[in-house]
């Protein structure tokens, strides 16, 4: 009988989240929180390879599954070469981007590699799916400003297509007949104009680019940076860090936690409050600015990620842009969600898989 069982990897900053499906249902996952004095140990994010290949191998022995058992591996995609949305197969070419950092360092650069040294154990083949560096830009939006420089797509890619094909389907449409602009609210904001299947702009969330957020700056007078890195006060890494992960309303208010913030509100704090209306501020504002993108026809302004749990920014984003066509929301940041989706259509062939050159 053929392997039903896929196993997910998804690497974030600070966390490893795991999963096991079978047959299309959830049969086990792991969420993996670590210690930062822990991962600041590590000079570099592919340093953390072996202590986090033995939470994954841990992971498997406890769910008892073994060599041939599973029926392929799909991870969450790295820092790579601008690509296509889809599916990639994992290969050396890939893998030497990732150790190298060639594209730049984050935690999802350990997907793949993760998902590589398990294959290599249980007889299968990885994959990743829609990774950060999907690129779908017009050509129009590329353009920054200064011809030294091109505007880059690096965004939460995985859980915007996988909401974006949610949110088309509530509209009986599918996602390829779409206009849409989905807002992710997580660590970082992105915020996206998908017009039929493709994202023809969106903000580079990794960069300091787009509306601030828990824990980055979003764009910044440019100047008065310059200044700042001109001044002799910060050195180089010092100043990143402003940009991210110190930046944003953890700059402002010392903490990342929006649910801290909301309850400092609660209890008649003022600053909590103005934060807090400045995220919904900015957040309202890019959306407005993608209205323009897309020549105002829009299908449903669509609210993802972490913080469209909360209500309350929800309601106050709504009431700044939600007469401009239906908000959906769909809380969480769902990335295990859509890649399981993506390995069960590999498995069933219904999905075309690309090869990473």
């Amino acid at each position: 009988m053929d392997a039903q069982i896929v196993l997910l990897i998804n690497p974030g900053s600070s966390t490893t989240k795991l999963a096991l499906y079978e047959k299309g249902a959830l049969k086990t996952s792991s969420y993996n929180e670590h210690d930062p004095h822990l991962l600041a140990t590590y000079a570099t994010v592919i340093d953390q390879l072996p202590f986090r290949l033995e939470i994954v191998l841990s992971f498997l022995r406890q769910a008892k599954i073994q060599g041939g058992e599973l029926a392929l591996i799909m991870c969450r995609g790295g820092l790579l070469h601008p690509l296509r949305g889809g599916v990639y197969r994992v290969t050396s070419a890939m893998l030497d981007d990732l150790k190298s950092a060639r594209w730049g360092e984050h935690a999802c650069n350990l997907g793949a590699l993760l998902g590589s040294e398990i294959a290599k154990r249980y007889g299968c083949e990885a994959y990743v799916a829609d990774p950060v560096v999907v690129d779908e830009l017009s050509d129009t939006a590329r353009v920054s400003g200064m011809p030294e420089i091109q505007r880059r797509s690096i965004f939460h890619a995985l859980n915007h297509k996988y909401v974006g094909c949610l949110a088309a389907k509530q509209l009986n449409l599918k996602y390829e007949q779409a206009r849409l602009i989905i807002a992710h609210m997580g660590g970082g904001v992105s915020v996206g104009s998908h017009l039929y299947g493709n994202v023809v702009d969106v903000n580079n969330a990794l960069d300091g680019d787009g509306p601030l957020s828990v824990e980055r700056s979003g764009g910044v007078p440019i100047g008065s940076l310059l200044d700042l890195a001109y001044s002799g006060t910060y050195l180089e890494a010092e100043l990143r860090k402003k940009i991210v992960p110190e930046g944003g309303l953890k700059a402002y208010c010392g903490t990342r936690d929006l649910r801290v913030l909301e309850a400092r509100m609660l209890e008649g704090d003022k600053q909590a409050e103005f934060f807090l209306e400045v995220f919904a501020y900015q957040v309202s504002k890019e959306i407005g600015s993608h209205l323009a993108v897309l020549h105002g026809s829009v299908d449903a302004l669509v609210l993802t990620g972490g913080v469209a749990n909360s209500t309350l920014i929800v309601d106050k984003i709504r009431s700044r842009v939600g007469f401009f066509a239906p908000v959906l929301v769909f809380p969480g940041e769902l990335e295990m969600a859509s890649l399981a989706e993506n390995a069960y259509a590999v498995l069933q062939k219904s999905r075309e898989v690309f090869e990473y050159e």
